[in-house]
């Protein structure tokens, strides 16, 4: 069973797709400070476990968060000893802090986001790579238009305010999934000899 989801998970993931969301995070560190140190960390990947490596410590997406939006996140946590303890629990804050900030500053919606797990336990790299398109949506309607973006402009809202007289009106159409009234029925047709019941 495991091995099943293992396999489905591993036929989602698409390299093409990873490398573009890692170019992306590359372009958006270099846009603020080219001679970043992480912006080297930052390889081209092939499977989902490399997508993890480059990602998992949570460093990376922080800093990007507090490019497009400065001073969101105050401390970033670095472990340079990978025996310490505290490593995972560090690591793990960082993504979080990270998630926070794409729902409370960038404005994405939670179920397009992706869990902690997802990343740190390389659990679900599909789900992180569709989480970190949706944040660079957001990019297209940023106010900082000069900041790189990532997959195509999301839609605008088309809100509609109706009168009351237009509502009451709206109730007396039928819905086509209910049928319809307004065409030719078959209603009263007899074709043929009636069925008798003694014959």
């Amino acid at each position: 069973m495991t091995a099943e989801l293992e396999k489905k998970k591993a036929g989602k993931f698409d390299a093409d797709r990873a490398n573009e969301t890692l170019e992306w995070l590359k372009a958006v560190l270099e846009h603020a400070d080219s001679s970043d140190p992480d912006i080297a960390t930052i390889v081209e990947v092939s499977a989902m476990a490399d997508v993890a490596k480059v990602l998992k410590d949570g460093r990376v997406l922080c800093k990007v968060m507090n490019v497009l939006y400065p001073g969101t996140i105050k401390k970033i946590n670095k472990i340079d000893n990978p025996n310490s303890p505290f490593k995972k629990t560090k690591e793990e804050e960082n993504i979080n802090v990270f998630l926070k900030g794409c729902e409370d500053k960038a404005g994405c919606v939670r179920g397009d986001l992706f869990e902690v797990v997802d990343l740190y336990e390389c659990d679900n790299i599909p789900t992180v790579i569709d989480g970190l398109f949706a944040l660079g949506r957001k990019m297209h309607s940023h106010e900082n238009q000069d900041l790189p973006a990532l997959g195509p402009k999301e839609s605008d809202a088309n809100k509609r305010d109706f009168t009351e007289e237009q509502l009451a009106a709206g109730k007396n159409i039928i819905g086509l999934q209910m049928g319809t009234n307004e065409c030719a029925s078959q209603a009263g047709q007899n074709f043929g000899k009636t069925r008798a019941i003694i014959d």
